[in-house]
């Protein structure tokens, strides 16, 4: 399983376009298999920071949501928008869990 945590702030104008830019990738997520991988964002409580945490289930599932044409735009548009320093990306592995994430 492969863990992604990517952290940005984005210019306090930018808010509302980032946050359709998201709604427009992860609708095109919910249309894929879901069973074989987890993508949640959040807006932090400064309304500026936004938080992307994802879960695959392996390598061939993370390239394809990567090259989602509403990801691809998202991220340009968020990259193009005057960021607040360098997205901060970190890979993790899962110490422990509540539940499975995916079948194996």
């Amino acid at each position: 399983m492969i863990v992604v945590k990517v952290t940005y702030t984005v210019n306090p104008g930018f808010v509302q376009q980032n946050m359709e830019n998201i709604k427009s990738f992860m609708s095109d997520f919910k249309k894929m298999d879901t069973g074989i991988f987890n993508y949640v964002s959040y807006l932090c409580e400064d309304g500026r920071t936004f938080v992307h945490l994802s879960h695959y289930k392996n390598e061939h599932i993370q390239k394809q949501l990567l090259q989602v044409p509403s990801f691809l735009s998202f991220q340009k548009q968020r990259d193009d928008s005057g960021l607040e320093g360098l997205p901060e990306i970190e890979v993790m592995n899962v110490a422990a869990s509540s539940h499975d994430f995916f079948d194996s």
